[in-house]
């Protein structure tokens, strides 16, 4: 840093910084290995430049835009650290101001609330500038802020956070586009600046941080060149626009990134020129890229393997040795990898240098993880009674990252309806097994429902295959071998024996990806043909599923989320048709409030002439959900579900339908949100009374 003195304060000099034109300098010149250099310059009302050079790419712009700026490296702007010995904030504009306090409750940190206690440390922001909410940005950007919040309180504490805020703030206060500022931290009214390290005091009372904005500069010039087609620059990277060191960053990156999908591998920056002028509060940004050759990708060299097979971990990878570097491949291979479970970390290095012929090779370095895994989930509702289920699952079992996987589940446990259902099931998945995108499996099943008019043992094996090109896109492919033996309470026993072929595809665009959805949508599709053997009859089964989700307000704490399935069986009659295809509505995984499986069919007579009730064959469900974010760990839910089931196929012959509705708390987890809800019928007459649903993870 450079320093000036100015006035006097209990014999201490205080401390001036000034990146300003006459205490701007850099080092000449700073060449590097590749020539390339970085050109910042700064001019003061005479037109007079003060420039310097520094290696500069696209990984380190943030170092020519902030870290560079607050360390004192003079780029041009004009930063002062003053002080005075009265009180600022006699400016002209709009002032903050206010004290920190933490929670006390000892419940803070579980319920999202900012740890710490009741901090004797009054911590006043005074803001004079014309942005309103810069007041909050710079405290969250303070080091002090967290010093008091987290309870370190001596003297030498938050010394130390006041002497690393003066750079905090100035990053923070450029990324804002400010660029002429003069910032005063005053430790019981001595500037920190002034206090040496060594001579903290033992106690501070009040911490007064006083920050001049100036005004907000704005792009003069904002070039970059040459650009790869399609290049997505940043909207806020343009003449007339504030000048954020941010959209710097952006735009370089942008640059960079779009030359490298252009499969331009070494792209970098090549130089850059930001000029600012303070007498009209302008920045003239000017960087040059470099695209570099075109460039394959070379060899792929693998460490840190200890179980896996190197010739089935290449496999499973699918590198594209020789084909056009994209940037996009290696995050495939990452995904690949990532799918099987084998791997606790996995790390992609591309060569420093080219190869013969402008190819680049790649480090592939990965991390196994232990072996063996158990889990286990539940699942409670108040009149279905509870559900656990669990499985044991080896990683590697032969290893070429073969998953072998067992999973059992106990269900309607204490459930006053029905008696208790029991689930065993056995797979085996083989990634990169056609291609590296596809996993085979095979699969065995065993299930034992109990229902309240009647009871089912299914057996289910099959073989099928798993085509995933992307995290967004999953197809699924499968033959299956089902029996099943269902004996009812006024019809005897009736077994069911078919060959299926189900087809599933999956395109999931919600956001964040499979967890708590805030934005996006998520769209299933099934058909299963089968064959019927002896009274079992043939034909298709269709089920299509949709789920929407939309968030708004201040930062996204409102979420609506909707969901709508239909299905439908092609072909059959209702007493021909396994009663595990039909469909039925009722509980936590359709319509809340009402009862498991509560809503059927009536339309299979028994031998004794009383109406047996199953499932339909055609049903139409609906959900929608407001979800509110009440604290960072806190959410609030309300909800109204509702469901329609037909007797025959295409949604046709006699009907029926019920509704539910209710409220439902969340409480976020690092593994998904516990979900607690309790729901009423509002329609139909398939229930009576409150129903409470507890698990994990939202309702859909």
């Amino acid at each position: 840093m450079h320093g000036t003195a100015a006035g006097n304060l209990n014999g201490r000099a205080p401390f001036v910084w000034l990146l300003a034109p006459q205490a701007a300098r850099l080092p000449a010149k700073n060449k590097t290995k590749n020539g390339r250099t970085g050109n910042v310059q700064t001019s003061d009302r005479g037109g007079r430049r003060v420039a310097g050079r520094r290696h500069l790419t696209a990984a380190s712009i943030a170092a020519l835009c902030v870290a560079g700026i607050a360390a004192g490296v003079a780029t041009g702007p004009r930063v002062a650290v003053a002080q005075s010995s009265g009180p600022a904030g006699s400016g002209s504009g709009s002032a903050g101001s206010g004290s920190i306090g933490s929670a006390s409750s000892p419940f803070a940190r579980l319920f999202g609330g900012r740890p710490g206690t009741n901090s004797p440390v009054d911590l006043v922001f005074r803001v004079q500038g014309s942005d309103p909410g810069l007041e909050r940005t710079l405290r969250n950007a303070s080091v002090l802020t967290d010093t008091l919040a987290e309870g370190r309180l001596t003297g030498q504490d938050i010394l130390a956070a006041a002497r690393a805020d003066y750079a905090r703030l100035v990053a923070a206060l450029y990324d804002n586009g400010y660029y002429s500022v003069v910032i005063a931290i005053r430790l019981d009214g001595v500037e920190a600046s002034s206090i040496a390290p060594l001579d903290a005091p033992d106690r501070v009372q009040q911490v007064v941080v006083d920050v001049q904005t100036g005004p907000a500069f704005r792009y003069s010039r904002a070039q970059i060149a040459p650009l790869a087609p399609e290049t997505d620059l940043p909207t806020g990277y343009a003449v007339g626009e504030v000048a954020r060191t941010s959209t710097i960053r952006q735009a370089a990156r942008a640059g960079v990134e779009a030359w490298r999908e252009q499969s331009h591998a070494k792209a970098d920056v090549a130089a850059t020129e930001i000029v600012a002028s303070h007498p009209t509060a302008t920045i003239d940004s000017r960087i040059a890229l470099d695209p570099g050759p075109r460039v394959r990708f070379g060899k792929l060299t693998i460490s840190g393997n200890q179980r896996m097979d190197p010739r089935r971990l290449r496999k499973i990878a699918g590198f594209p040795e020789g084909e056009p570097f994209d940037p996009e491949e290696l995050d495939d291979v990452r995904r690949r990898l990532r799918r099987t479970g084998v791997f606790s970390a996995i790390t992609l290095e591309e060569a420093e240098f080219l190869g013969p012929g402008d190819t680049l090779d790649v480090t592939l370095t990965v991390v196994e993880q232990k072996l063996r895994r158990v889990g286990i989930g539940f699942e409670l509702s108040s009149q279905d009674g509870a559900a656990i289920s669990g499985y044991w699952m080896h990683r590697n079992l032969l290893g070429g990252g073969e998953r072998l996987r067992v999973d059992a589940a106990v269900r309607d446990i204490g459930s006053g309806t029905s008696g208790r259902d029991l689930l065993l099931g056995v797979r085996l998945d083989r990634p990169a097994t056609l291609n590296a995108d596809t996993t085979a499996y095979v699969e065995a099943r065993a299930e034992q429902l109990r229902e309240e008019d009647y009871d089912q043992d299914l057996g289910v094996l099959g073989i099928g295959f798993t085509y995933q090109p992307s995290e967004r896109l999953t197809g699924d492919i499968a033959l299956q071998y089902r029996r099943s033996r269902v004996d009812d309470d006024s019809d005897g026993i009736s077994d069911f024996e078919v060959l299926a072929l189900p087809v599933a595809v999956t395109w999931d665009r919600r956001e964040p990806l499979m967890t708590d959805a805030r934005r996006g949508f998520w769209l299933q599709g099934e058909l299963t043909p089968f064959t019927g053997f002896e009274d079992t009859g043939s034909g298709a089964r269709a089920v299509a599923e949709g789920r929407a989700y939309r968030s708004f307000g201040q930062t996204d704490r409102f979420t609506l989320a909707g969901r709508a399935r239909a299905g439908s069986i092609f072909g059959p009659t209702i007493e021909e048709t396994p009663r595990e295809y039909l469909f039925y509505s009722g509980g936590g995984a359709s319509v809340r409030g009402q009862p498991y499986q509560s809503l059927g069919a009536e339309a299979i007579v028994g031998s004794d002439g009383t109406t047996i009730e199953t499932g339909g064959m055609s049903v139409a469900n609906a959900t929608a959900e407001i979800r509110y974010q009440l604290r960072e760990r806190i959410g609030l839910v309300g909800f109204a579900d509702a469901g329609k089931v037909w007797t025959d196929g295409s949604f046709g012959g006699d009907s029926d339908w019920h509704a539910g509705a209710g409220v439902g708390v969340r409480y976020n987890t690092p593994i998904g949100p516990l979900r607690f809800d309790v729901a009423g019928p509002v329609g139909g007459d398939t229930g009576e009374g409150v129903q409470v649903y507890l698990g994990l993870g939202q309702a859909f």
